[in-house]
């Protein structure tokens, strides 16, 4: 076997008081590619830093094969405001390349980068992908990549792991996009409990992984326990007696019980949850036909939805295609050039941008949450106390008087998520919100919304959190003649992949058609509504409350625990109702918006 790369032995490192890992070590070898995983604060960072010869370790070695070259990418890289973003890639070529510029010419062309763009002037994205550029531009043998994922969009994520999975050095990872992990690496490193363990996996295995360990070591947990309580029981005896000969065995018991407090401090369950305020109206949001235009560009034209109470739509494109632009158009922010948008009845909207605010740095977690020193926050309503709602976001107890200066990035979107989530609401809105996340702040969001019985609209990148949770996609997509274009597929974003792949193959395979005139956008505007339609429009909110009605009524007769094992064909057939009733249910409402829609229209 070749030797490695790179080994840590023993290596130590701490902050204060904070140990963040003891004798910690490790090695990589020439065709690793590792996931770096850990909750947030166990030092994944650090030890990325501590790898790329970043920061110094308190105690251990550091051992790099000889002609080994090593390329870091931070999370937060902070160019030169005034040098060409050329200048800034150029950077990354070795002292003795400097000869081929090519090479950074090539690589900002694959980023969509001209480099003559002044550092000091770039977006999120076009940072990261220069970012990204600088570091692969001398082909190093080791790539650290600190959350390389940050404020790209999906088009630069996909280039970014076809590079990856053609790359022949090593690499080392840490990022929250589960997809792209699962995608690039074929190992695991997990940082946990001051420790390091290796999983000689991907990243797709590695929860399944983690399950089973967690397992085994609450089996070594319940051991503990019980030996704990034998241990006990001989002390209870006195040790007085025996003391010479049993130090050694009360030492061990200290140690155990030392070990046993900090399984139940670490063992914390996801309790945040989000709530719903008033019900809203059955039509949240409805577009109809809105165009909007900056310039010469068109950001969207003639696009027409409608969004209902619970629905979950994910919003895709590329950045700077108008996604956030169609958010505040939907939300009535910004009036479209063309169209109409209208409201539903009771919303209660809680917002969460890319752009989420500064907190205070002298400022408390109580602060924070509280504004002030009280004892208790009001959660959805009814009084918590501070700690425990704290504890609901992953947060330590002691942590409540800690500044935030003291927090990490993944610890301060915790806080203003718990800050956020303590009011209700009946409509959640997404901009980004898995930017800067990292993957602990990750599952908590995504555990929330899962719950949440509202509606929820999520701009994101991430195709992990959008197929776990969104009911529809609408996508900014370009057509044949290279105009943008909005398109609305029911299900997550591998569906949308699906469904894409599908009709592009149609397209290609089949002879060219006229397109078909859509059946919303009349030629001629109707005087008036047909005896049909106008019947449907007096008859259907009845037929519609008296469906919702139904349907309460056999809810409430499933929620019977015992009705399963005690009559199994009553519960079938309420089972039957039930969904056939949901069905009607939602064939009249789509019946209803459709008439309710040409009234409007007529009526201008």
């Amino acid at each position: 076997m070749a030797p490695p790369l790179i080994q840590l032995k023993e290596v130590s490192l701490g902050f204060g008081s904070k140990q963040l890992f003891a004798e910690l070590s490790l090695s990589i070898g020439e065709n690793d590619r590792i996931a770096l995983v850990g909750r947030n604060g166990t030092g994944k960072s650090s030890l990325l830093k501590v790898i790329a010869d970043q920061i110094e370790p308190d105690h251990g070695e550091r051992i790099l094969a000889p002609g080994t070259s090593i390329a870091y990418l931070s999370q937060n890289p902070q160019p030169d405001a005034k040098q060409t973003v050329r200048d800034y890639v150029g950077e990354g070529l070795p002292h003795s390349g400097k000869d081929d510029w090519h090479k950074v010419d090539v690589l900002l062309a694959e980023v969509g980068l001209t480099g003559d763009e002044d550092c000091g002037r770039l977006s999120g994205g076009e940072l990261r992908r220069a970012s990204i550029a600088r570091v692969m531009v001398s082909e190093p043998d080791l790539l650290l990549l600190d959350e390389p994922t940050n404020h790209l969009d999906l088009p630069a994520i996909e280039w970014l792991e076809q590079k990856l999975a053609a790359w022949r050095g090593a690499i080392m990872i840490i990022s929250h996009d589960r997809t792209f992990l699962g995608q690039v690496t074929n190992a695991c490193l997990w940082l946990s409990g001051a420790q390091i363990r290796r999983f000689d996996k991907g990243f797709r295995f590695f929860d399944d992984w983690v399950d089973e360990q967690m397992r085994l070591e609450e089996e070594a947990r319940h051991k503990r326990s019980r030996q704990i309580e034998r241990e006990n029981r001989w002390l209870s005896k006195g040790v007085t007696a025996r003391r010479k000969r049993n130090q050694g065995r009360l030492k061990r018991l200290m140690e155990m019980r030392e070990e046993r407090a900090r399984d139940i401090n670490t063992a914390q369950s996801i309790n945040a949850s989000a709530q719903t305020s008033k019900v809203s109206g059955k039509q949240v949001i409805r577009a109809r036909r809105i165009s909007k235009t900056f310039g010469d560009k068109v950001l969207f034209k003639d696009f027409s939805t409608i969004i209902r109470r619970k629905d979950r739509i994910g919003i895709i494109g590329p950045n700077g295609a108008g996604k956030t632009t169609l958010i505040k158009t939907l939300l009535g922010e910004i009036e479209p050039d063309e169209g109409t948008v209208r409201l539903g009845t009771n919303l209660d909207i809680l917002r969460i941008d890319q752009k989420r605010i500064e907190l205070e740095e002298s400022l408390t977690c109580r602060e924070v949450l509280t504004g002030g020193n009280a004892e208790q926050i009001m959660v959805h309503g009814e009084p918590r106390n501070v700690a425990a709602y704290m504890k609901d976001f992953l947060f330590d107890g002691a942590q409540i008087e800690s500044p935030v200066s003291s927090l990490s990035g993944g610890e301060r979107n915790r806080l203003l998520l718990a800050k956020a989530f303590a009011r209700k609401t009946n409509l959640i809105v997404l901009d980004e919100p898995t930017n800067d996340l990292d993957m602990e702040t990750l599952d908590l969001l995504e555990n929330i919304l899962a719950d949440f019985d509202g509606t929820v609209i999520i701009i994101s990148h991430d195709r992990s959190f959008l197929d776990h949770l969104v009911t529809s996609i609408i996508a900014f997509e370009v057509d044949e003649n290279g105009d943008s274009i909005m398109v609305e597929h029911a299900g997550g974003y591998s569906d949308y992949l699906a469904r894409r792949a599908v009709a592009r193959a149609s397209t290609e395979t089949s002879p060219s058609k006229p397109k078909q005139e859509k059946l919303n956008k009349p030629t001629e505007r109707a005087k008036k509504l047909s005896y049909k339609h106008q019947r449907a429009l007096d008859v259907l909110p009845k037929e519609i409350d008296a469906l919702g009605t139904q349907i309460a009524r056999l809810e409430g007769l499933l929620a019977d625990p015992n009705l399963f094992t005690s009559n199994r064909d009553k519960y079938d057939k309420i089972c039957t109702e039930l969904d056939t009733a949901r069905a009607s249910l939602a064939e009249k409402e789509e019946n209803w918006l459709e008439v309710e829609m040409m009234r409007e229209e007529i009526e201008g």
